[in-house]
């Protein structure tokens, strides 16, 4: 194939091999700014998420805390790495004298707790 065969190449000198088309500081410029970029649009993502979370975790465990343990002045939800319920958000009510009693896991991804199944007899 030759240049004969494609009209749009005539004239086309190819460009140097040995020199690079960007200079060494452009690239290093151009990394730079696709990490920033792209740290700009995660850690909104997961700070986002984490906040949900742990608000979440929150509300989930006040209602654990007055269901199961009425008595209790305060509760703690935090996330525990390897906690009494395993692996997650733990739940723990907090009495007068400021012990903490372990309430209920509220799992990786907090929800609200869920109301027990009761059968209706027919």
């Amino acid at each position: 194939m030759t240049n004969d065969d494609h009209p749009e190449l005539s004239g086309y000198e190819p460009q140097d091999a040995a020199r690079p088309l960007r200079s060494r500081r452009t690239m290093a410029l151009m990394r730079i700014v696709v990490v920033l970029g792209l740290v700009a649009l995660i850690v909104p993502g997961i700070l986002t998420t984490v906040q949900i979370a742990s608000t979440t975790a929150a509300n989930a465990c006040g209602v654990a805390t007055a269901r199961y343990y009425p008595g209790a002045v305060d509760f703690d939800a935090r996330f525990d790495l390897t906690g009494p319920g395993g692996f997650g958000w733990q739940c723990y009510a907090i009495d007068i004298n400021e012990r903490e009693t372990y309430v209920v896991p509220l799992g990786i991804i907090p929800a609200a707790p869920r109301a027990p199944e009761t059968i209706v007899p027919a």
